[in-house]
C-alpha cells in the first residue's frame, strides 16, 4: 500500500480560456520494493552521480538500498509495480563500511574534499575513522519534472522511519548526515544565451496562439546571478546548506566524453554539471526539522 497520496495540479491563469491546460497527477509514496525497483533506482543514482557513477558501484549501492525496505521512500504514479520517479533514503556508512559501494563512495568523497576543501576533508577523515561516529549517507534524487512539494512529506517519513528503527534497536543513530547532490554552472555568456532563447520561445508562442491576452503577462521575478555562477538542480539544497557545517561544490573526477568536450570547445551550449556535498550534524530529528522548513517555504501539496 502507498504510504501516502499527494495530488499535484497545474493549470492556467484564466479558467474561462479554451487554452487552459490542467494536469492532475497522484503521487504515491512507497517503501523501496526489491522486486521491481532495482533498475529505476539505479538510473536515479546514476543521474545523481553523473559520469562518476561508473566508479561508485551503483549496482551494489542499489542492492544495499533495497536491503533496508523499511527505511526510505520512493514515489510512483501508476501503482506499486511501476517504476519510481523519486528516491529518498539514508544509509549507515559505518555499518556498511565494508560494502564495496560505501567504501568507494567514502574514498571518492575524501578525494574530492582533499582537492577542494581541506577542512571538510579533515572532518570526513576523522569521522570515517571513528567507530562511534555513525554517518548517514543521504541519497535524494528525482526526475527533473517532479515538483519540490513532494519533499516535505518524504523528509517527515524518513525521520519517522529512523525513529522507529532506533526504537527497535536498529543502527540508525546518526551523529552526522552527509548529503550528495548535484548542481550546474553557467558562464555569463551561457546565461545570456539561455535568457534570450527563453524570451524568443515565449514570443513565438504568443504569436502562434493568435490570441490577445486578457491581461498583461506578469513581470517575471528577476533571478540574481550567483557570484560563482552555480545553480542547484534541487531548490531544497538551499535549505540544507543553511544547516551544513561543511559544504563543497566540485567538478566530477571522470573526464567529459569526447563529443561533449568538442561541443563545449565550440561554444555549443551544454550544462556544466558538478557535484555538491553537504555535512550536517544530527540524525532523524535533523531530517524532521529540514522537512518542516521545506514545508513552510515550498508547501506540501
Amino acid at each position: 500500500m502507498p504510504k501516502r497520496k499527494q495530488a499535484s495540479e497545474e493549470d492556467g491563469n484564466e479558467s474561462s480560456s479554451s487554452d487552459v491546460s490542467v494536469v492532475d497527477v497522484s503521487f504515491e509514496f512507497y517503501d523501496p520494493n526489491p522486486k521491481v525497483d532495482f533498475h529505476a533506482i539505479k538510473r536515479l543514482l546514476t543521474q545523481l552521480m553523473q559520469r562518476d557513477a561508473e566508479h561508485l558501484y551503483c549496482n551494489e549501492l542499489t542492492e544495499l538500498i533495497l536491503s533496508q525496505p523499511k527505511v526510505g521512500t520512493t514515489i510512483k504514479t501508476d501503482g506499486i509495480e511501476s517504476d519510481p520517479y523519486a528516491l529518498f533514503t539514508v544509509l549507515n556508512m559505518h555499518l556498511h563500511h565494508e560494502n564495496v559501494s560505501i567504501k568507494a563512495i567514502a574514498n571518492y568523497l575524501l578525494q574530492v574534499t582533499e582537492k577542494h576543501d581541506q577542512a571538510f576533508h579533515n572532518t570526513l577523515k576523522e569521522l570515517f575513522s571513528q567507530s562511534e561516529a555513525h554517518v548517514g549517507l543521504v541519497l535524494c534524487e528525482r526526475l527533473v519534472n517532479m515538483p519540490v512539494q513532494v519533499l516535505p512529506p518524504m523528509y517527515t517519513m524518513l525521520a519517522d522511519e529512523v525513529k522507529w528503527a532506533n526504537a527497535d534497536g536498529e543502527p540508525y543513530q546518526f551523529m552526522h548526515l552527509l548529503f550528495i547532490s548535484r548542481v550546474y554552472h553557467l558562464s555569463e555568456e551561457e546565461e545570456s544565451a539561455l535568457a534570450n532563447s527563453a524570451s524568443t520561445r515565449r514570443s513565438r508562442a504568443d504569436a502562434n496562439s493568435g490570441k490577445k491576452h486578457k491581461k498583461e503577462r506578469p513581470a517575471e521575478a528577476e533571478i540574481v546571478r550567483p557570484t560563482d555562477g552555480i545553480y542547484s538542480f534541487h531548490p531544497e539544497d538551499d535549505i540544507v546548506m543553511k544547516s551544513a557545517i561543511h559544504s563543497v561544490t566540485y567538478p566530477f573526477i571522470s573526464p567529459l566524453p569526447p563529443l561533449v568536450q568538442e561541443n563545449r570547445a565550440r561554444d555549443t551550449f551544454g550544462l556544466d554539471v558538478r557535484g555538491r556535498l553537504m555535512l550536517l550534524p544530527g540524525g532523524g530529528e535533523t531530517l524532521r526539522e529540514l522537512g518542516t522548513r521545506m514545508s513552510e517555504i515550498f508547501g506540501s501539496g
